[in-house]
Formats: structure tokens, C-alpha cells, sequence
């Protein structure tokens, strides 16, 4: 997928890949053991979804300065503070007894994962070619899929055998081992220059659209997340192991299948198109919300993981190309923080709010309602990125037309420079 690659590289892209599976693991958990939060303390729907939200408001309003200050000073250094942070804090949600107390352990579970992915995605881009940004950040966030699903799947498991405190305490662990690991990295050199700050960022209106598709996205992604385990269990028949693992295997292997198929579709499109990375978004989004619609739906179980599956698969697309379009459209000084800012947006605007949402629908009308909206909102952040595209294409007529591309490193600058001079 990658072609050669050398030993530094390798191993920056292996660790922070296997970083990025203990992130989500830690993150999803919740999602696996969320039935027996419940009894154990009483929590309607409503109330369970502040756990998802609580993280996410944490997170988003972290995120960015966290960006900018892995930016201004250390990538590896505030890389490692939060993976030891973020760990950290979940061994103490094990210890919890109150809800209160559970929603300010996640609260700092959320802080702590705030910081890790603005800085560990600028350090791979710098890491490698510009011709292979779309692969290598998929092959980064395929971790982020497999330990999602690892967390919802042996989170199950776990949580069924031995009960959802000593399961905290198991995944807590390597995150800690790895924030030494971490520490120990040799950080890629930045070429000198001066910060760029985020209300430039700001200024360019495709990066305004891909806010909007982002928030959309994230809405629905979060919450079938958060309440697939729980869907599975009160509308198909399964038992919370059942769900755990077939939905955790299900859609951990669409997901990486997905992850890279449509990362190394970005490249190679790009390669053709300065738009090539913004259409494969598009058509992912577009081919798997029908999908997700017909697993919410179907009575038959075969189909319902069929479709799950190809949902899975389709709507995976988006993570690889998404790191490489933001970071085209930024100087590479700014890439933690064109990063932090989207994550601490989308958070705000979308992630916070989709787990309580969802479960306030889920009190009123079912779940099923629950799951319909999210499954909507992959059409509308569709919509965003075609703007992206559209934008960049535009930008591009007018800069081919003085420019001579040599070599796909060439699409990638003019890209980018395609992209600034639209917003401009």
C-alpha cells in the first residue's frame, strides 16, 4: 500500500498507529459496557448519552490549544503527556461510585485525547511524501477503527466476564507503557518559521466547508458508535456479548478494508485531479449511508450485518483522504493546529452533542428514530465536501493554466496553493 519505506518512518508510523488503537479503545469502551452503567446506576437513555457528551465537550474545547501548543513546542512531548494522561484517567473511572464522578472521569479522558491526534497526524505527514499523505494517514487512522472496534468487541467480553471495573483497569495499562515509548521518539525536524494562528485558518472558506460535512459526519459516526452495542440489543435479539463481538468484528474489518481502499483511491486519484481526495469523501459518505439504512431496518439478521458491513466499509473512506485535504490546504507549521481546530469544532458542534441526542430520541420515539438521524446526517455531510470539491476545482482551472505539473508532488502543491488562493 505504502511501497518502501524506511526503518525511521516505519517506525513512526507503526507507533503511532498502535497509540492511535489504544485511543480509541480506551475511548469506545464505554459504548461496550454502557448496559451495565445503566443498572448499576440507573440511568435512563438520556442520562448514559451525557457520558459520550461530557467527553466530547472536554475534548473539543482542549483540543485546539493543545494543537497549537504541539505546534509552538513539542509534538512528541505533548503526544506523550497525553497518552499518559488520558490513561491514566481511565484506570480512575474504574474506581468510581457515583454517576457524578463517572462523568468527571470521562471528562478527563477527554482532555487527555485531546492533544494526541493534532500532533500525531502533523508529525506523519511531515514524516513522508506529500504523494502518499491520503495512505499514511489512512493506515494511521485504521488504528483508530480496529481499536474502536477492539473496545467495543473484547470490551464486551470483558466487561461480561469480569464486570466493567476490572475491564477500565486491563485497557488503562499500555496506554502508560506507550507514553514512555512515545517519549523516547525522535521527532522529525520542522523547518524554522513563524506560527500560523487559527483565525487564519479560518479565513479560507473550503476549510469552512469541511467543517460543516466534518460536523455532520461526526454526528452520525458518533453516535452509532456509542449506541450500535445498545441497538443491537433492544431491536435485533442479540445479548451483549453477542452484539459486542459481532459488531466489533463486523465493522473492525469494514472499517480497515474501507480505510484503506479509499485512502489509496484518494492518492491514486489524485494523481489524475487536484479534487480526487475531496471526491473519493464524497462518494464513500454517499454509498454507505443507503447501507446503514437498511441495517437500521431490516427484521432479517444476515442482512442487518451484511448491510452493517458494507455501511461499515463505504463510510470508512472519509478518514484518510479528510487529514490529507486539511493538511494540503495549510503551511505545514500549522498542521497540529488546522487540526486541533477541526477536531475541537466538530467536537463542539457535533461529537458533544450526538450521544445525548440520540438518547433523548431514544426515550421519545426509540431507538430506531435514534439511529434513522444519524444515518441522515452522512447525506448531508456529503454536501459539504462536494463544496470542498467544487471549490478546489474551480481553484485549480485557474492555476493549472499558468503552472507545468511534473510529478504527483506537483498536484499536491498546486493543491494546496489552488486551495489558499480560492479563499483568498
Amino acid at each position: 500500500m505504502l511501497g518502501a519505506l524506511d526503518r525511521r518512518q516505519l517506525h513512526v508510523l507503526l507507533l503511532l498507529t498502535l497509540v492511535n488503537f489504544m485511543n480509541f479503545v480506551d475511548r469506545q469502551i464505554v459504548g461496550a459496557i454502557l448496559p451495565l452503567l445503566q443498572g448499576e446506576f440507573s440511568l435512563s437513555h438520556s442520562q448514559a448519552g451525557l457520558l459520550g457528551t461530557v467527553f466530547a465537550l472536554m475534548h473539543s474545547c482542549f483540543t485546539l490549544p493543545l494543537g497549537v501548543l504541539a505546534d509552538r513546542t513539542s509534538r512528541k512531548n505533548v503526544m506523550a503527556g497525553a497518552v499518559l494522561f488520558w490513561s491514566g484517567a481511565t484506570f480512575v473511572t474504574g474506581l468510581v461510585h457515583s454517576f457524578r464522578a463517572l462523568l468527571g472521569a470521562r471528562a478527563l479522558v477527554g482532555i487527555g485525547e485531546a492533544a494526541f491526534t493534532p500532533a500525531a497526524t502533523a508529525i506523519i505527514t511531515r514524516s513522508f511524501p506529500a504523494a502518499v499523505r491520503a495512505r499514511v494517514q489512512g493506515t494511521f487512522n485504521a488504528g483508530m477503527f480496529i481499536g474502536g472496534c477492539v473496545g467495543l468487541g473484547l470490551g464486551g467480553v470483558l466487561a461480561a466476564r469480569f464486570g466493567w471495573r476490572p475491564t477500565l483497569f486491563i485497557v488503562a495499562v499500555p496506554g502508560i507503557l506507550l507514553a514512555v515509548r512515545i517519549a523516547r521518539l525522535r521527532e522529525p525536524p520542522v523547518a524554522a518559521a513563524v506560527g500560523v494562528p487559527w483565525r487564519e485558518i479560518l479565513r479560507s472558506a473550503a476549510y469552512w466547508e469541511a467543517l460543516a460535512g466534518g460536523c455532520c459526519v461526526s454526528f452520525g459516526a458518533y453516535a452509532l458508535i456509542f449506541w450500535g452495542t445498545t441497538f443491537a440489543v433492544e431491536n435485533k435479539g442479540l445479548s451483549l456479548h453477542d452484539a459486542s463481538v459481532i459488531l466489533g468484528v463486523n465493522l473492525g474489518l469494514a472499517g480497515v478494508l474501507g480505510i484503506v481502499a479509499g485512502a489509496w483511491l484518494a492518492d491514486r486519484l489524485m494523481r489524475r485531479v487536484l479534487w480526487g481526495r475531496a471526491f473519493v469523501i464524497v462518494a464513500g459518505l454517499l454509498l454507505g449511508a443507503p447501507f446503514l439504512l437498511c441495517a437500521v431496518h431490516t427484521s432479517s439478521k444476515t442482512l442487518f450485518l451484511v448491510s452493517f458491513f458494507l455501511s461499515g466499509f463505504f463510510l470508512s473512506w472519509y478518514h484518510g483522504p479528510l487529514t490529507a485535504v486539511l493538511h494540503d490546504m495549510t503551511p505545514e507549521r500549522a498542521h497540529a493546529t488546522a487540526m486541533g481546530l477541526y477536531n475541537a469544532i466538530v467536537h463542539l458542534f457535533a461529537v458533544t452533542w450526538a450521544p445525548y441526542a440520540t438518547g433523548r430520541l431514544a426515550d421519545h420515539y426509540g431507538l430506531t428514530t435514534g439511529m434513522d438521524i444519524a444515518a441522515g446526517t452522512f447525506f448531508l455531510g456529503a454536501l459539504g465536501f462536494v463544496a470542498v470539491l467544487l471549490r478546489i476545482r474551480r481553484a485549480s482551472k485557474a492555476a493549472t493554466a499558468s503552472a507545468n505539473l511534473q510529478s504527483p508532488t506537483d498536484f499536491e502543491s498546486l493543491s494546496a496553493a489552488a486551495t489558499r488562493r480560492e479563499a483568498q
